[in-house]
């Protein structure tokens, strides 16, 4: 998926049918799918694997940004998280997945997060919920802006990665 000569998603004037905060998670979301697999275009399995400088591998990324929406989400249903989720979130840096696993999971947990995000457009935001084993207090409305600052965090590391991974191939 190559998107050229559009603007960001926010400004393409979409996902009108939602609130302007569920749109705004949404939109991340939508970024975050074109920005992370142009990063990915062209890049060897090994690179995907690949921890260059030190950095991240985007192998990581492709597995947290889906995993940690699904984590946050639960958090934002009022649900504890699952021993699957506590297992997933423990395996997100294993080495060894298939390019088609990485990017299908990354892809899989985006279309996964959008109808539960969805599920809150004309919701409570400012409804109480708790994070962690320690219930750390937050809101339905925090946890959904947080999942998409996080979610472009990631995105922005894998983008970074991504740029040097090639520039040390050219240079080498």
């Amino acid at each position: 998926m190559t998107v050229t000569n559009q603007p960001e998603p926010w400004l393409r004037g979409t996902r009108t049918d939602v609130p302007a905060v569920v749109r705004g998670v949404l939109h991340a979301l939508d970024l975050a799918r074109e920005e992370v697999l142009r990063a990915c275009e062209g890049l060897t399995i090994e690179e995907l694997h690949a921890a260059p400088l030190g950095l991240t591998p985007l192998a990581y990324h492709l597995r947290h940004i889906p995993r940690s929406l699904d984590r946050l989400l639960s958090y934002a249903e009022g649900a504890a998280l699952t021993e699957e989720q506590l297992g997933l979130l423990h395996s997100e840096n294993e080495p060894g997945a298939e390019r088609e696993e990485l990017i299908g999971g990354f892809l899989a947990g985006l279309e996964a997060a959008e109808p539960r995000i969805r599920r809150y457009a004309g919701a409570d935001l400012e409804a109480a919920r708790g994070v962690g084993r320690k219930a750390l207090p937050t809101t339905v409305g925090g946890l959904l802006v947080h999942l998409a600052d996080q979610t472009q965090r990631h995105t922005g590391q894998a983008i970074t990665t991504a740029k040097v991974l090639r520039a040390l191939r050219t240079a080498g």
